[in-house]
């Protein structure tokens, strides 16, 4: 296996908004013939936040990292990786949103009443549906809504914990590792890196975008009743949610030794941002924080289209596959964030381990598009296939070496 590179485009200014799988237009002179303007500098943000991260989804452009590789306890952020694992059960049709778990004495005895952290008041004995475990899980940050999903789902929190480790690597955490489902404190096991955060987050949003729509903004959660009868309503817990234009998710967490955090996202304009903020002494300087920041990564950056969602960039050839190639697309609109303003250049180059061997299934991963403006750091958007692309018989090999050769 090796990492090729495919030189795709140059531009800059007027040639932003051309389809990258051609040549695009260079950049349009100035009217007084004079040299294209210098870019702008790049935007100033100042923190008294140890731990913050910001990034750009869509042209995957950190615009802001302080302590982003620090290991800290996440508390309830851990649920974003539980549900993560149980989105993806139910995309891979292993799990049916619809499945019914019986709440187990235990659960209920662990989390009822006075016995700390938040719950969404499942009584023992209780049928509850996958789909009503992730709204809990999510707007209320039910730990008991964790411990049911995960015993529902492998009989155990600590068989499920294992399964969450393992996605985790999978989807590229390197610097965390999961001890509960729920990140209630667990003798320091829980441990992640506001880097490996804002890869989850990025992941689910990519991964599970209607199962990110479903369960992350919603508003409040009506769930069990109480001693009097009357129903049971709680708020979601996301500090921007309704506050903030654009704000749709995640989660927030709180430790001793972490302070308060949030993982949170936003979109506006198409644009979507994902951010990290850990340590705040309260949760008015964590929801003070995390707006600043947002409003800045809004406000000072922009992002420019230089493919539509869909576009073919390019091709990579397949082994062994019916087919001797297939098409790179990108899933979302990719573009390059850039300081508002900002008059420089680019280059683009389609980066990919190669050869790909079949099969090969539509929406997989095979390479990454990465954007380089003048000035400032490369920019990365995943490419997927735009096919599936099975096994082919003995001649598979013999036509994607004439591929290669030829282009046909």
């Amino acid at each position: 296996m090796m990492s090729q590179r495919f030189p795709i485009a140059k531009g800059g200014g007027a040639a932003l908004a051309a389809t990258l799988a051609l040549l695009l237009a260079p950049a349009a002179a100035p009217a007084d013939g004079g040299p294209p303007a210098a870019p702008v500098s790049r935007p100033l943000y100042v923190t008294q936040a140890p731990i913050v991260m910001l990034k750009d989804m869509d042209s995957g452009a950190i615009l802001f990292e302080r302590g982003a590789d620090k290991r800290f306890a996440p508390a309830s952020m851990a649920k974003v990786m539980t549900a993560y694992v149980v989105l993806d059960l139910i995309e891979n049709g292993k799990l049916s949103r619809d499945a019914v778990f019986i709440v187990s004495e235990a659960t209920w005895r662990k989390w009822n009443g006075g016995n700390g952290g938040s719950t969404m008041f499942l009584r023992a004995g209780e049928k509850v549906s996958v789909d009503e475990l992730l709204k809990g899980l999510i707007t209320v940050s039910g730990n008991d809504a964790a411990a049911a999903l995960a015993v529902g789902i492998d009989g155990s929190e600590e068989a499920f914990v294992k399964r969450m480790n393992a996605v985790a690597a999978r989807i590229g955490m390197t610097s965390s590792r999961f001890g509960t489902p729920s990140g209630w404190p667990d003798g320091g096991i829980t441990k992640v890196s506001a880097a490996d955060l804002i890869t989850l987050a990025d992941r689910l949003i990519r991964d599970h975008p209607k199962g990110y729509a479903r369960y992350f903004a919603i508003p409040k959660l009506q769930h069990g009743k109480a001693p009097d009868g009357t129903p049971i309503v709680q708020p979601n817990r996301n500090p921007i949610l309704g506050r903030f234009a654009g704000a749709d998710g995640l989660k927030t967490g709180h430790t001793a030794e972490a302070g308060y955090c949030f993982l949170g996202s936003a979109k506006r304009d198409g644009r979507r941002l994902i951010m990290v903020v850990a340590g705040m002494a309260s949760e008015k300087a964590r929801r003070d924080e995390a707006e600043r920041l947002m409003n800045w990564g809004f406000g000072a950056w922009e992002g420019r289209e230089i493919a539509t969602a869909g576009a073919a960039v390019g091709r990579l050839a397949v082994e062994r596959g019916r087919a001797p190639a297939v098409a790179a697309e990108a899933a979302i609109p990719v573009r390059m964030t850039v300081p508002r303003g900002y008059q420089g250049g680019f280059r683009a180059t389609m980066r990919a381990t190669a050869p790909l061997t079949a099969p090969v299934a539509r929406g997989d991963r095979i390479a990454e598009l990465v954007v380089a403006p003048d000035g400032l750091p490369p920019q990365t958007t995943p490419l997927l296939a735009a096919a599936d692309v099975g096994r082919g018989g003995w001649w598979a090999r013999m036509r994607t070496g004439l591929y290669r050769l030829t282009g046909w």
